[in-house]
């Protein structure tokens, strides 16, 4: 089962200094357990601000002990070359995977990227299947804690993992529902505050037994 940890450094208390802190001793708890990737979100942040913060996970995540995961910057592939990350996600509304994959294989001596897209419907993960995306997460499957919308529901997370690349699911994500979204046909699970809010070791173990 692959395991998606997308951050939201704006969730921790704290000033922004205490916020940076949280969130990079987080990524470190997420490779410590092996989390397969995480995702690096600095919505509110300027171009040098976030490249700041990128560099400083990326520099949490290569000094561990050499791992799976690989860290991947929400829609920046700017930035994510900038700091050595290992890829990007994309918006459904950014650039496809295949020029993301052109701009990235355009800098001389690059390794090969990792790309994931956000899909909110069947539709769109098989468009990112066939711009050369190698996963997709789709959601939101069950309805968020925070939202007063629903989830799509397992019925369309079915028939969106129908496609020939990995399909995580997203949304509403529990420890007690994940199981049904694997049941589905994803092949992991993405979240937020899954990993953010628990202790990371024992969200890997519960999920991964």
């Amino acid at each position: 089962m692959l395991l998606y940890y997308i951050t939201d450094r704006a969730q921790f208390p704290g000033d922004e200094i205490a916020r940076r802190h949280r969130l990079l001793d987080k990524i470190g708890e997420a490779v410590a357990c092996g989390i397969d990737l995480v995702q690096l979100r600095g919505k509110d942040l300027g171009a040098r601000q976030l490249e700041t913060c990128a560099r400083e996970a990326a520099g949490v995540v290569r000094e561990r002990p050499a791992g799976r995961t690989r860290l991947l910057i929400n829609s920046r592939s700017d930035v994510a070359l900038a700091c050595g990350a290992d890829g990007v996600h994309l918006r459904s509304d950014d650039v496809c995977a295949r020029e993301a994959r052109l701009i990235w294989g355009s800098i001389p001596d690059q390794k090969p990227c990792v790309i994931g897209v956000s899909c909110h419907s069947p539709a769109e993960v098989e468009h990112a299947q066939v711009a050369g995306a190698d996963f997709a997460v789709f959601g939101p499957v069950f309805e968020k804690k925070y939202a007063s919308a629903g989830g799509m529901g397992l019925a369309a997370l079915r028939q969106a993992c129908a496609s020939k690349i990995p399909v995580l699911a997203l949304g509403g994500v529990t420890l007690e529902n994940a199981g049904a979204c694997v049941d589905a046909g994803a092949a992991g699970i993405a979240a937020i505050r899954l990993f953010q809010e628990n202790k990371i070791a024992e969200v890997v173990r519960r999920l991964r037994d």
